[in-house]
C-alpha cells in the first residue's frame, strides 16, 4: 500500500550510523558476493516487508529483483514506489511508479541482460526520520534492442549509476538519481552533441526544469542548517570537512587538493572521466571553471557512516548555478546560456583526506542547454 508522506525530512547527526555493522562491504563479504545467503544483521524496519534485513539489504535485493530476475520483475516497482513519488534524474523531476516502470521496461529492453551490480550503499537514518540511502552501482549489458536513442548497436555498455534514495516503509518516495548517460552514450558510439542537439529539440520528459523544480531538486531533504552550525562537534567532523573542501576546490584555489586528499587519489566521474592524482583533478576542475566562470557550487545534502578508526564513507549532493562564459574544447563556443549543474560524490575518507572519489553530473544535460540556447540564438 502506498503512503503519502510528505517532504523527506532532514537528517540529524544522531541519524548517523557510527560503525559498519550493517553496510554494503560486510552484507557482499568485499563485494565476493552479490546476493548472500545469510543478509546481515537485522535493523528496525517498521512497515518494510519482512523478508528483508535491514536497509542495505532492501537496497541491494529490491533492485536485483527488479531488473534482474529471469524475468525480471519490473511491476514490484509499484511495491516500492508509490504514486506520488519524486525522482529527479538527469532531464528533470519524473513522477509516480507508473513512469518509473515505463523507464525500466524500456531499459530492460534495450538490454536484456542487464545487471546493476552493487559497489557501495551508505546510508543513514532509520524507519522514523526515513532512511537515506547513496547507492553507487554499475549497469553492465549489451545493447540488442531499440531505445529512445535509436536502434539496437550490439554493443557492451558499462556505467556508472549513483542514487540517492529517501524510504519509509518499504517505499522509495524521493530519489536524486544520476545514470552517466553521457558514457553510456558514447559506448553506444553515438555523438553527444548531436545527441544533445536532437534532445534539446524533442526534449525527454521532465526537460527542461522549471524554477520551482530546481528549487526543489536542490533543498529536497536539507537541513535548516548544516549540522555542522547547528550540532557542532569536536574533532573531525564529515559535514564541515565535506563543505569545506567543495567550497574550495570549486569556489576557491583547490589548495585543499594538495592537503586533504591523497597525492594517488583514483577518481571515477561523468562521461567515462577516470584517473588518479591530484594533478589531473586540478585540470578537470579547471576545465570547468574555464567554461563556466562564474560557477558557484553549494553543498545540498550531506551524510554519511564511519568513526576515526574505521575511516569514513561520505555521500555528497551539490548543486550550482553558472554561465557559459568561456569557449573550451569539450563545450564548445561560449553561449552566454545560464545552465543547473547538480552532483553526487561520493568518498572515502581516512585520517582527514580523501582517499577515494565517484562523482556524478548531470554533463548530458548541461550540453542539452547549451544546445538549447545555441538553436535558441540561431
Amino acid at each position: 500500500m502506498s503512503r503519502n508522506y510528505g517532504a523527506a525530512q532532514p537528517l540529524a547527526r544522531q541519524h548517523m550510523p557510527t560503525g559498519y555493522d550493517i553496510s554494503f562491504r560486510d552484507y557482499s563479504n568485499n563485494r565476493t558476493v552479490r546476493i548472500p545467503k545469510d543478509f546481515g544483521p537485522k535493523q528496525s524496519l517498521r512497515g518494510f516487508e519482512p523478508e528483508y534485513a535491514n536497509i542495505v539489504d532492501y537496497i541491494v535485493r529490491i533492485t536485483h529483483r527488479i531488473w534482474e530476475s529471469k524475468p525480471p520483475q519490473v511491476e514490484y516497482i509499484a511495491d516500492c514506489y508509490g504514486p506520488t513519488s519524486l525522482i529527479y534524474d538527469d532531464y528533470g523531476l519524473q513522477t509516480g511508479n507508473k513512469k518509473i516502470i515505463a523507464d525500466t521496461h524500456h531499459t530492460t529492453g534495450a538490454f536484456p541482460d542487464i545487471i546493476l551490480d552493487a559497489e557501495e550503499i551508505i546510508w543513514a537514518g532509520d524507519d522514523e526520520v526515513g532512511f537515506h540511502t547513496s547507492h553507487l552501482t554499475r549497469i553492465i549489458g549489451k545493447n540488442t534492442g531499440p531505445s529512445r536513442y535509436g536502434p539496437s548497436t550490439d554493443k557492451d555498455v558499462s556505467v556508472m549509476v549513483i542514487a540517492n534514495c529517501v524510504a519509509l516503509q518499504n517505499d522509495i518516495f524521493l530519489e536524486h538519481v544520476l545514470y552517466n548517460t553521457s558514457a553510456m552514450l558514447q559506448q553506444l558510439g553515438i555523438d553527444l552533441w548531436e545527441e544533445a542537439e536532437r534532445l534539446a529539440s524533442d526534449p525527454p520528459a521532465g526537460w527542461p526544469r522549471s524554477p520551482q523544480i530546481w528549487d526543489d531538486l536542490r533543498k529536497s531533504a536539507v537541513p535548516d542548517q548544516p549540522l555542522s552550525q547547528g550540532q557542532p562537534v569536536y574533532g573531525f567532523d564529515p559535514d564541515s570537512f565535506t563543505r569545506r573542501l567543495h567550497d574550495n576546490i570549486w569556489n576557491g584555489d583547490m589548495s585543499v587538493l594538495d592537503t586533504e586528499y591523497a597525492a594517488d587519489m583514483p577518481f571515477e566521474g561523468t562521461t567515462e572521466r577516470k584517473f588518479s592524482g591530484v594533478s589531473v583533478y586540478k585540470a578537470y576542475v579547471q576545465s570547468l571553471r574555464d567554461a563556466f566562470s562564474d560557477l558557484s557550487l553549494q553543498v545540498d545534502e550531506v551524510y554519511w557512516m564511519g568513526n576515526d578508526a574505521d575511516g569514513w564513507l561520505i555521500s555528497t549532493r551539490w548543486s550550482a548555478e553558472t554561465t557559459h562564459s568561456g569557449d573550451t574544447e569539450t563545450y564548445r563556443a561560449a553561449t552566454g546560456a545560464a545552465c543547473q549543474i547538480w552532483g553526487i560524490t561520493q568518498w572515502r575518507v581516512r585520517d582527514g583526506r580523501v582517499e577515494q572519489e565517484w562523482q556524478l553530473f548531470n554533463e548530458l544535460d548541461l550540453m542539452m542547454q547549451i544546445a538549447k540556447a545555441r538553436q535558441d540564438a540561431a
